[in-house]
């Protein structure tokens, strides 16, 4: 290209380049780049002028070269695939008139901030820097799959909108980036893809929105974090799937706002995660899953639960914050497999590395009573026998009641009438105290039983005594062995 060819903004962006100078076309500060289609030849440059700076552009002895360029209308197309820029770019509050193709590219640094595009193609892209997108208005897809970024990549307040464009908004998939994916306040509309992505920093995308009704908003599987998630704040309107995600330090989802009627709002089934906040927010619009997950500390808030879970194979370290199992129950019978005894013997384990033994054997009695709806009628009569006599066996005391009781009734009843002895010259004295243990207590016998023989109603009344000791004992036994088995 000859520098005759040039226009007067495009020769003006020629010579500041060789000494890294800024070229600023903006009339002010706020000026908005949307309306920047309208913008005149005074400011506006040819994509092919920038092309040939970027690749082969004039130098200057003991000058470092730089492209830095705000508020310019850029026609035609960028083109630089599998090009290599060796210094930095800034191409701030511009308007792209076509997409810019940066495909398989390697840039020092690349900033797009405030600018406007009709799309970004940039999949494999290598930034030996940083790359900005902050506050950009994307109005067609951008494809940064497998791209490899050594900083950080920053998309604080970016817009994207890709309605009818049949592919993911935001594919940032496969992406190796070395510091931290900084996107608070994100506005997506449209399927963000995370997956396989491996991001050395942190992930942040407080306050984004995130648009994708009935299908998946936020595609984050298999993605690797090794620092924290942070989606505080965050609306979504469509599911989040992080399915086998590695976040070593704290996915946090305080405040967040969950919406999928009717199906998943967030799956985060086989992941492995350092803490996992959910709480603050209203309760999740759709289903949580966490199958097959291990999280070190979850802090999970009864009132953020929505009305559908799958815990099945969920493994935690702690739950917080402290509740009482009347407030956490009720989690457990919401899981879309039923009764799912993993998920009680998790919140039993939960209670007893705080020293709560009290909460962890309510919890134990919960699974019981869960288990015995899942049993054929006979099974459920037993249980039902099992819970009012002993309770399970956590309420040893309750079969002392029972006894007292039956002692106490079959005592006033025999010792108001007592039963004629069988042989009169061998019987002992009788006592009804003794008598009615004997009939209470299947094993030990105090010589009464055998030596009288009551009738009629009382005749009955043993029988009954003896059918109650049996059960008793029965009871009380399966309990001590039940107990004995979980120690």
């Amino acid at each position: 290209m000859e520098i005759n060819n040039l226009t007067p903004a495009e020769r003006r962006v020629w010579r500041a380049f060789p000494r890294g100078e800024a070229v600023d076309f903006r009339a002010a500060d706020d000026e908005d780049a949307a309306g920047g289609a309208d913008w005149g030849p005074e400011r506006t440059v040819r994509a092919s002028v920038l092309r040939f700076l970027m690749l082969n552009g004039p130098r200057e002895d003991g000058e470092i070269p730089a492209l830095k360029l705000a508020g310019a209308r850029i026609t035609g197309v960028l083109a630089l695939q599998y090009g290599a820029v060796g210094h930095a770019v800034r191409l701030s509050h511009c308007h792209f008139d076509d997409v810019p193709l940066l495909y398989g590219c390697r840039l020092r640094q690349l900033n797009l901030s405030n600018s406007v595009l009709p799309g970004l193609t940039a999949a494999t892209v290598h930034v030996e820097a940083v790359l900005r997108l902050t506050d950009c208005r994307v109005n067609g897809p951008v494809r940064l799959g497998g791209a490899q970024i050594a900083g950080a990549l920053f998309m604080d307040r970016a817009e994207i909108v890709a309605d009818g464009a049949g592919e993911p908004a935001l594919q940032l998939n496969h992406m190796s980036i070395g510091d931290d994916l900084w996107a608070p306040a994100l506005r997506a509309h449209g399927e963000v893809r995370l997956n396989g992505t491996s991001v050395a920093g942190s992930v942040n995308l407080n306050d984004a929105r995130l648009s994708n009704p009935g299908d998946i908003v936020l595609d984050a599987q298999t993605l690797s974090v090794e620092g924290d998630v942070h989606l505080r704040r965050v609306h979504t309107f469509g599911w989040i799937g992080l399915r086998g995600a590695r976040i070593a330090g704290r996915l946090d989802f305080s405040y967040a706002h969950l919406s999928n009627p009717g199906d998943a709002a967030l799956r985060a089934s086989s992941s492995t995660i350092g803490e996992l906040w959910i709480r603050k927010g209203p309760a999740m619009e759709g289903a949580l899953t966490l199958r097959r997950a291990q999280i070190d500390e979850l802090f999970l808030e009864p009132e953020s639960v929505p009305d559908e879970v799958q815990f099945n194979g969920l493994v935690y370290t702690s739950l917080t914050p402290q509740e009482p199992p009347a407030r956490r129950l009720p989690m457990l019978e919401r899981d879309r497999e039923g009764y799912v005894p993993h998920a009680y013997e998790q919140l039993t384990a939960a209670y007893r590395r705080i020293g709560d033994d009290y909460a962890a054997r309510q919890v134990q009695l919960a699974k019981q009573r869960r288990r015995r709806a899942t049993l054929p009628w006979y099974g459920r009569l037993w249980g039902h026998v099992q819970d009012a006599a002993v309770g399970y066996g956590f309420h040893p005391l309750r079969a002392g009641v029972w006894l007292v009781s039956l002692l106490a009734v079959g005592t006033i009843a025999y010792g108001l009438h007592h039963p004629p002895p069988l042989k009169a010259d061998e019987a002992p004295r009788f006592n009804a105290l003794f008598f009615t243990l004997d009939l209470l207590l299947p094993v030990i016998s105090f010589g009464q039983e055998g030596a009288f023989a009551p009738s009629g109603w009382y005749q009955w009344l043993s029988y009954a005594l003896i059918i109650a000791g049996w059960i008793l004992a029965t009871t009380v036994f399966a309990g001590v062995t039940r107990t004995v088995n979980r120690q």
